[in-house]
């Protein structure tokens, strides 16, 4: 094909900022359509980039033809459906992260795509950035041996979103825990080799975000109707005997906000932000930082590396598969504050 078409399917801030400026710096991708239930967004998102059509209705959209891929940009609660039309519709299929609200609604997109035998890819672009990339060559190379823990940090001292739905457990799962904890732990389960999830034990607490008088780095919440948690903490044990622990809060009081994966090999040790390698060598201990790296922008080489795999036919980066796995842990922490246990992961 010479020309990619794609449908964008929710035009707020990640789509606006993101998706559609990285788009629109490819020459073989062409935004033809755009949806959003606000008419008006949508609107203003096609006269910013020069689309040609313009739906309230993403069913509509999908009767297109001539559209090849979907980008999803909506809330959370408004995952899984418009994912599985999509595929179902013939479409690929670009999913913001997290999969969905659950591991339930994340199994259907999955089924999906393999029905359908079309490309999906969910977008955790913290896995493109160029100190990702080298740290995951390092790992692939030997650098660090055996990774056997991992301690995942997604913490905002006072970080809680004052505009769309994130605190509103009913429409987005859960609070920074599925919000930005999720990027930190998809980046920590690719570098460890994509372990699969066997048991999780974790605590979610709202102390912070339902109460009032609280300074807030993006102006004051609607604490009234703060229905998620502010801060959770958790402790998941690996297949191939690996572990981690993961903290993640939107409100919290510590001294900086810290987004960080930790890792422990028989090796050596690495943190990604900011990136140094830790280890041993000729009767010395070594920490290694790099001067100089590549300055990427990581959500354009996700997109790029999106259609590269439809393009070449190959597996996307971030498959359905491995979103789910992540999906899985955090139900499982959930589910692990809500009864007090440790849950077991199928």
């Amino acid at each position: 094909m010479s020309k990619i078409n794609v449908g964008i399917i929710g035009t707020g801030g990640i789509a606006v900022s993101r998706h559609m400026p990285a788009l629109a710096r490819f020459s073989d991708l062409n935004i033809m359509a755009v949806c959003d239930v606000n008419e008006a967004s949508a609107k203003s998102a096609a006269e910013k980039f020069n689309v040609p059509h313009v739906f309230a209705d993403y069913k509509k959209m999908l009767q297109m033809d001539e559209l090849d891929a979907i980008h999803i940009c909506t809330p959370n609660f408004l995952h899984v459906q418009p994912a599985v039309d999509a595929l179902d519709a013939g479409k690929h299929v670009l999913l913001e992260k997290p999969i969905a609200r659950n591991a339930v609604e994340g199994a259907l997109i999955v089924e999906a795509a393999k029905r359908s035998s079309k490309k999906l890819m969910i977008a955790q672009c913290f896995r493109f950035g160029s100190e990702a990339q080298f740290l995951k060559r390092c790992i692939d190379a030997g650098d660090l041996g055996e990774i056997y823990f991992a301690r995942v940090w997604a913490l905002r001292r006072r970080g809680v979103p004052s505009w769309g739905v994130f605190t509103d457990k009913e429409k987005q799962g859960g609070g920074p825990l599925i919000d930005i904890g999720v990027h930190m732990l998809d980046l920590a389960l690719y570098l460890m080799g994509h372990p699969k999830p066997v048991a999780a034990s974790g605590m979610a607490y709202t102390k912070i975000g339902n109460t009032p008088n609280h300074v807030g780095r993006w102006g004051t919440w609607d604490y009234k109707n703060y229905t998620v948690e502010d801060f959770a903490a958790g402790f998941v044990r690996l297949d191939n005997g690996a572990s981690l622990i993961i903290e993640s809060s939107f409100a919290a009081n510590i001294a900086e906000d810290r987004m960080n994966v930790s890792l422990l090999g028989t090796k050596g040790g690495a943190d990604t932000n900011p990136l140094r390698l830790f280890g041993e060598d000729k009767g010395a201990l070594l920490d290694i930082t790099p001067s100089l790296l590549p300055t990427v922008d990581f959500y354009e080489v996700e997109i790029r590396s999106f259609y590269d795999a439809i393009i070449n036919d190959t597996e996307p980066p971030v498959t359905g598969e491995q979103a789910l796995n992540v999906m899985k842990i955090l139900d499982a922490l959930y589910q692990s504050s809500e009864e007090g246990r440790e849950i077991r992961i199928e």
